[in-house]
């Protein structure tokens, strides 16, 4: 049997259309799953939409379609990313899904106020629409929320509550003792730092007059399931929590919890004190990127300053756009994003650098066969270079070592001259082909049609361990622009 391995992306929120840096986060998360497919694995891949909350229902007001006409209308533009950015995702999970997500958020809500975990008393405090949450007064600038530099609002309900504080010290002793790997490590930190200031219970409810557009409050029609608490809930709705069958025995818990920094809170702290109420397992590794910026500022729906992956895609490809995503931006850290980088990205890396080491090649080797031969272009360094990478979520890093093999090839070729008639040149060409074939596998979850692509100029017929080439050139992989 094939190990399980269950991989999630954070669920986009439907207040606007996709842009850049959540394209980025399902790109990272598709090179994992990817990856492990190739591994052999059993992956199964989910990313989906989080719909509900008062940003939808003003955004909706706006427009004016009703909620649900306004959320079918951008989930869908979520779900074209899939042939968009090539994703190898293998469901979408919506939270206004009403026959998966909604018996699962009444079935977890009934199990927090069982286990005495959901509680109701009257809150007063600051509330950002802009992260859709209560934030404490130390984390406001001026009044304003340091992320969306929106201006909190002061509100005073009564709501239902969620126990968080009773499993502080549990969740502490969970980070401390890497029970579940947080990845960059910084992040554990701030989380821990979090913690020792003290874990305030929280709001897992609104009232209906203030929050119309959500999942009802079971046993009480005057509270509706506040955004989070039910936005949460979607990774084990997706795997059949509410039935419970073979499928969520199977995946769960997660392997990997793909992430933004902005909502590390949320997933490092507040769902596994849910998670621990519930008596389920925790996820096995949260990883957590950075954001993209736009002249240095957040890149948000809320600051208006959204770039769109479908005009570059539509410009210059998809592959171009993953390949710039992976590798100009470190995987945990922010990124400037700017067409003038993009182009010289791609005019340095995929035009001068892979394109013209595949047409070269090709050139050289069209029309003829090449069977195995001593290869004398090494590899096994660039190879640990690249796993180590990989296992670590470093995809700037791991693309990097493919890089170097590229420019060893380069190297190879001058020193070589394989184009010059002689006895070596067969194995000088063979050797290239072999080495061809290793960035074109190395390359498949990060570049899948470029991979393709080569293989198929390659001829490759592979034979245990023995090749076979049969080379014929493509067009050009990438125009120079």
């Amino acid at each position: 049997m094939r190990k399980a391995f269950y991989i999630t992306t954070s669920i986009a929120y439907t207040n606007a259309l996709p842009h850049l840096g959540f394209a980025m986060e399902v790109i990272q998360a598709d090179v994992i799953a990817r990856h492990h497919r190739l591994l052999g694995e059993d992956v199964f891949f989910l990313t989906g939409t989080d719909e509900h909350g008062i940003k939808i229902e003003k955004a909706a007001e706006r427009t004016g379609k009703t909620p649900k006409m306004f959320c079918d209308k951008i989930s869908n533009e979520y779900k074209k990313l899939k042939n968009l950015l090539n994703l190898s995702n293998d469901d979408f999970i919506r939270t206004t899904d009403k026959k998966r997500h909604w018996p699962a958020v009444k079935k977890v809500w009934d199990q927090l106020k069982n286990n005495k975990d959901i509680y109701k008393k009257k809150y007063k405090g600051f509330y950002c629409s802009g992260c859709e949450s209560f934030i404490s007064k130390k984390d406001l600038k001026n009044g304003k929320c340091s992320i969306h530099n929106l201006k909190a609002e002061e509100v005073q309900e009564e709501n239902y509550f969620f126990r968080l504080s009773k499993y502080s010290k549990k969740i502490k002793k969970i980070l401390q003792e890497n029970k579940i790997e947080i990845i960059p490590k910084n992040r554990k930190k701030e989380m821990l730092n979090f913690i020792k200031q003290g874990l305030n219970d929280v709001s897992f409810s609104r009232p209906k007059k203030t929050l119309k557009w959500g999942i009802p409050v079971p046993d009480d029609k005057n509270q509706v399931v506040y955004c989070w608490a039910d936005a949460l809930i979607n990774y084990i709705s997706a795997i059949d929590y509410f039935k419970e069958t073979s499928k969520f025995k199977k995946y769960w818990p997660a392997d990997v919890q793909c992430i933004g920094k902005d909502i590390q809170k949320f997933h490092c702290l507040i769902w596994l004190g849910m998670l621990l109420s519930l008596k389920i397992s925790i996820p096995k590794k949260i990883f957590i990127h950075g954001f993209i910026t736009a002249n240095k500022k957040k890149m948000s729906k809320s600051l208006g300053n959204v770039v769109s992956p479908f005009d570059i895609v539509e410009k210059y490809g998809t592959d171009p756009l993953r390949y710039y995503l992976l590798r100009e931006i470190s995987s945990t850290e922010d990124g400037d994003f700017s067409y003038e980088k993009f182009e010289d990205r791609y005019n340095a890396d995929l035009a001068k650098g892979l394109g013209n080491l595949v047409s070269r090649i090709t050139v050289m080797a069209e029309g003829q066969k090449f069977k195995t031969l001593e290869k004398e272009i090494g590899s096994s360094i660039v190879w640990r270079k690249y796993k180590k990478a990989l296992e670590g979520f470093k995809f700037n890093e791991a693309l990097a070592s493919i890089w170097e093999l590229i420019g060893d090839c380069d190297r190879y070729i001058e020193k070589k001259r394989p184009w010059e008639k002689s006895k070596s040149q067969n194995i000088a060409i063979y050797s290239l082909l072999s080495s061809l074939s290793e960035i074109a596998l190395m390359l498949n979850p990060f570049l899948p049609v470029t991979s393709k692509k080569i293989f198929t100029q390659l001829g490759e017929i592979s034979k245990g361990k023995s090749q076979e080439f049969s080379p014929k050139k493509g067009e050009s992989l990438f125009p120079r622009i």
